[in-house]
């Protein structure tokens, strides 16, 4: 008969930027009676994760599991919503493609839509129908989350939040207090290594030897602890995506949006991003951008620029230290998948929660799925970069799965299925279409009864007719959350 494991006595959290913050929320939830400690290291710029102020859907979930409440991000954050990304001349001058979140498009619209849009001139010359309520409800500028009520009309609308960095760290550290969790600002001056080719102890100013049963590195893309770690890999991403540095602009003037925009440039992409504290851009720039260039395309007076190297460790937990956010994997925020995969990894380390003592058979299981996560990510980024006017940004390197997918899609409008994706089948397709990706011809679409696609498209406009009065401008609602004051 098994023995029921030690549990830890403490962990450590290395980093106190928005990533460390909620990992130690997590932790000390799962584990109450564990002394959860963070060291807030000096902030590095380079930690994209950690200045990111916006997530994917898989994040509010994971805020409900945690006990963070939504509006409260609302009111304390600064927080909004955005239902689609509109992608801006990726398939050439003049496209745009809206892509958005969930699983609740109707496949036979979609299906319509590669047989009548998907191919030829008409491509060009009309926008295609909407595909889903999100796409209406974006363009209309209504919306009000989900109730959760019984036959409730966004129930099955899924969505991502945006919010103030420095306002939502606040919550997280305000929660952290709360539950219990310590916390230390200082430097770490060195580490102690143990037996096992992990960390026995931490030496951080001002606070001695510290030691722990797990150790979670959330310094940035240096990875303080795991790169200190004998053994300690780091695979490259550079001849897959071409992104070498970034440019934030400072927040402007504020803008309450249901979508956030993508544009593909001269050199690299801009993304902009709406929020109630300021509209805020970033500029992702290849290699050898001049600085004449970068005001062309991002028109600022002060450039900070914040160079990048994309990759991931091979092996995020080696020993008793678990990485996650860039100590794990550095890579451009296109698309927003920074947090997502911080976060995603985060619920990975809570489902195979060690003891006292690591499991080996649970630190491979680990790293098999977390590099899995990471990799999927790269190639969610790739789809991006084989787009047909973003060729320009360079000849770069496909792996064998993503060169399937683009494969299957473009030849049969086809999505090969990959565990760990951070998309759904669903949100991959609108990506693709969003993209400039055309289509090719499914066997299903070939054998489809073009009025099946008519009457879907017919009961959807119907839906949308008897749904969209009764939810209110996005603007009424947040003022009725805000008690008038937004």
């Amino acid at each position: 008969m098994s023995e029921p494991r030690d549990l830890p006595d403490r962990i450590v959290v290395a980093g106190d930027g928005q990533v460390g913050a909620l990992a130690a929320i997590a932790l000390k939830r799962a584990l109450p009676s564990c002394d959860v400690l963070v060291i807030g290291t000096p902030a590095d710029p380079a930690a994209i994760a950690d200045r990111m102020p916006t997530a994917l859907p898989f994040t509010n979930r994971l805020h409900d599991r945690l006990g963070i409440d939504e509006e409260r991000l609302v009111r304390e954050a600064g927080a909004s919503h955005r239902l689609v990304v509109r992608y801006r001349g990726w398939g050439g001058p003049g496209q745009e493609g809206t892509a958005p979140y969930g699983a609740a498009t109707d496949p036979r619209l979609r299906t319509g839509f590669a047989r009548a849009w998907g191919i030829g001139p008409r491509n060009e010359t009309a926008a295609p129908p909407p595909g889903s309520l999100a796409e209406v409800l974006a363009a209309a500028g209504r919306f009000e989350p989900p109730s959760g009520a019984e036959g409730a009309a966004l129930n099955d609308l899924d969505y991502a939040l945006r919010w103030n960095v420095p306002a939502y760290r606040d919550v997280l550290v305000g929660e952290a207090q709360r539950i219990g969790v310590r916390h230390a600002r200082a430097a770490l001056r060195g580490l102690r290594l143990d037996d096992g080719g992990g960390v026995a102890a931490l030496q951080v100013d001002g606070l001695g030897a510290i030691e722990a049963d797990l150790f979670v590195d959330c310094t940035g893309p240096a990875a303080a602890l795991l790169s200190a770690l004998p053994g300690y890999r780091r695979e490259d991403w550079s001849g897959a995506l071409p992104i070498r540095a970034l440019v934030f602009d400072s927040p402007r003037e504020p803008m309450l949006s249901l979508e956030d925009r993508v544009t593909v440039t001269a050199v690299g992409w801009l993304s902009e991003l709406a929020g109630r504290d300021g509209r805020q851009a970033v500029l992702a720039m290849i290699q050898g951008t001049t600085r004449e260039a970068a005001y062309e395309a991002l028109p600022v007076d002060t450039l900070e620029v914040v160079p990048l190297a994309p990759g991931r460790a091979a092996e995020p937990w080696r020993g008793n230290v678990v990485a996650l956010g860039d100590a794990a994997a550095h890579f451009e925020p296109l698309g927003w998948f920074n947090l997502d995969l911080a976060h995603r990894q985060l619920g990975l380390l809570l489902e195979l929660m060690p003891g006292k003592a690591v499991d080996p058979h649970e630190r491979s299981e680990f790293n098999r799925r977390a590099t899995l996560m990471s990799d999927r990510i790269r190639d969610a980024l790739g789809i991006h970069y084989a787009a047909p006017a973003a060729e320009h940004l360079g000849l770069l390197d496909r792996s064998p799965d993503l060169a399937l997918t683009i494969d299957q899609y473009t030849r049969r409008a086809r999505l090969p299925f990959f565990d760990e994706g951070p998309l759904l089948a669903q949100e991959q397709t609108a990506l693709l279409q969003a993209l400039g990706h055309r289509p090719g011809q499914s066997a299903l679409a070939l054998a489809t009864d073009p009025r099946e696609a008519e009457q879907a498209a017919a009961a959807f406009a119907a839906r949308v007719e008897a749904i969209l009065p009764g939810i209110p401008p996005y603007g009424a609602w947040m003022r009725e959350v805000l008690g008038g004051s937004g």
